[in-house]
């Protein structure tokens, strides 16, 4: 069932993002609060910083960095089920048998990286130019 306009929630504050640089470094969002006709919400203990200097509950471990990096470049690689499949497959077995988390693009950067480095030392005799020409 839809709800009518008058049921409806109200709208969280938006925000606008502006591009600047920085000594001709990349464009970087910065976020901009936009104009509202509403008040803006008190500050509360989430917002003000003291929820992130409370101890954890016990019987929680402390997070620990992912490890995971933010990339500048992006390309699309179309896969077959399968080998989507096969890629999944792969990071379940290195989180579960490994203990590694990653995430599959970490998976597929780091077999780039085997392939090529392969390729490199030993040219002609590298898995990627037997596979490629199908031996």
């Amino acid at each position: 069932m839809a709800l009518s306009p008058s049921l409806s929630r109200p709208e969280a504050p938006r925000t606008e993002t502006a591009r600047s640089t920085e000594k001709g470094g990349p464009a970087a969002e910065v976020p901009q609060a936009r104009p509202e006709s509403q008040p803006s919400a008190p500050a509360t203990e989430e917002t003000t910083g003291e929820a992130a200097r409370r101890p954890r509950p016990r019987g929680r471990a402390p997070r620990r960095p992912s490890g995971r990096e933010r990339h500048d470049e992006k390309i699309t690689v179309y896969v077959s089920a399968e080998e989507l499949m096969d890629l999944e497959h792969a990071r379940l077995v290195l989180r579960g048998e490994h203990g590694l988390a990653v995430d599959r693009g970490r998976v597929v950067r780091e077999a780039i990286a085997v392939v090529l480095a392969d390729l490199e030392q030993r040219g002609e005799a590298s898995i990627l130019v037997r596979r490629l020409r199908g031996r």
